[in-house]
């Protein structure tokens, strides 16, 4: 049976429609709950930012990042894009009032070019631009899961898992303390020291 145009395409619309409604409804949920879900993991950044500070990190990652098995991480699938993903982070970071973000990339990033991996040179232009006015180190990316390694054995890590496909992209975020600078906690130290003698 042949069907006019119009109808083909309107048949298809509501095809799609219902493989959405499908997809909310078969738990029982509303197309409102279904997409604030999808938002989850900003719920989730917003609850535990309050309790994460100095020495606690937060990894946005991209899609082969591993799952690892350490007690002190959490990892969150967020579906996302991961610069979108950075962008919320650090600014709800600079909008707190106690944190302030050291951020680590990856050194084998600064040697990728777009004929390796297509879209690489964009990303690591738009990288610089996101974390622009921020503390930034480049470190070897095994170094990365050594330090992971031994600071979740004691603080929590918040591991943020995105949709990004270029290798070596993941950015490591180091909470700090931002009420209390390093000049200020060295000229503590030598305080203490002195009084001591």
């Amino acid at each position: 049976m042949n069907f006019p145009l119009f109808t083909k395409r309107s048949c298809l619309l509501l095809l799609m429609i219902s493989l959405s409604a499908i997809s909310c409804n078969k738990h029982h949920k509303s197309e409102a709950t279904c997409r604030s879900e999808e938002k989850q993991w900003q719920n989730k950044l917003k609850e535990e930012l309050p309790l994460l500070g100095h020495r606690n990190w937060i990894l946005v990652v991209d899609k082969a990042f591993p799952l690892q098995t350490a007690q002190g991480i959490e990892v969150i699938n967020t579906n996302e894009n991961l610069k979108e993903v950075l962008r919320f982070v650090l600014s709800n970071i600079t909008e707190s009032s106690h944190v302030k973000p050291n951020i680590y990339t990856d050194k084998e990033l600064d040697f990728l070019h777009e004929s390796q991996v297509k879209g690489v040179d964009r990303y690591k232009q738009d990288l610089k631009e996101i974390i622009k006015g921020h503390p930034v180190q480049n470190i070897l990316h095994d170094s990365v899961f050594v330090n992971i390694d031994r600071a979740s054995k004691l603080f929590k890590i918040l591991v943020l898992k995105t949709n990004e496909t270029i290798p070596y992209s993941s950015v490591f975020l180091q909470l700090d303390c931002k009420y209390w600078q390093p000049d200020q906690e060295a000229d503590l130290r030598k305080l203490i020291k002195n009084n001591k003698q």
